[in-house]
């Protein structure tokens, strides 16, 4: 399928400008500032560090994915561009690239309140935009099935709280053999990673958690595509 970069510049400019109307949706852009501010001087830097992450991740990324999709589907205006000549990554990627890059810039904002220093960069860079991409995935597939940018609101706050609270439901995973499970969900991956750099740990144990956010990113960008073909043949 071939990829139009014109046709991902205008939808990414359509999606700029409605969103920059949008004050409801764009006032999110304040929230990991805020949390960025307010726990920038708390004990257990790294821990909190993660938490301003994974809670800006679901609370912005997927957020504000879900509703510019839900937008489109209330307006019925998705319909119609699913029917012009752009194909399905033109689309998904213009309207990806938005929210991508608003992520990115406004983490990277957060970060540099928050006074977080890393001695990998690398690792840092690589799991948080791995896990961008994920959180918006996870977006476009609460986006597509809502109907309304308020169920969109609605579908986020599972999100919010299973993604959130993963990493302190597997402190008790020792006890409760079931809570394992969230051991492995990315947020207490990226929990993972982040305790890894700061505790100096070799880079095999921060690819590890990086390949398994990866995991779930693949899987979830697939299952949003074929979610995305499925409203296309409704």
């Amino acid at each position: 399928m071939s990829i139009s970069l014109k046709r991902i510049q205008a939808i990414f400019m359509k999606d700029y400008k409605e969103f920059s109307r949008n004050y409801a949706v764009s006032i999110m852009i304040i929230f990991p500032l805020f949390f960025a501010m307010m726990y920038r001087n708390a004990e257990g830097e790294p821990v909190m560090y993660a938490f301003v992450l994974n809670f800006s991740l679901a609370m912005l990324t997927s957020f504000v994915q879900a509703c510019l999709i839900a937008e489109e589907k209330e307006r019925n205006t998705l319909r119609s561009l699913m029917m012009t000549p752009a194909s399905m990554f033109d689309i998904l990627l213009g309207k990806s690239t938005l929210v991508f890059v608003i992520t990115a810039v406004v983490l990277s904002i957060a970060t540099y309140i928050y006074g977080y220093e890393t001695s990998n960069l690398l690792a840092l860079i690589l799991g948080v935009g791995i896990s961008i991409i994920l959180y918006i995935s996870v977006g476009t597939i609460c986006g597509l099935y809502s109907k309304s940018i308020m169920e969109a609101s609605l579908s986020i706050f599972p999100v919010l709280i299973i993604f959130t609270a993963a990493p302190y439901a597997a402190i008790f995973a020792e006890k409760f053999a079931i809570l394992e499970v969230f051991m492995y969900f990315p947020s207490s991956q990226l929990n993972e990673l982040i305790a890894f750099m700061s505790d100096g740990a070799p880079m095999g144990d921060m690819l590890m958690a990086i390949g398994i956010i990866a995991i779930w990113t693949v899987v979830l960008t697939i299952l949003s595509f074929i979610l995305y073909k499925k409203r296309l043949m409704d």
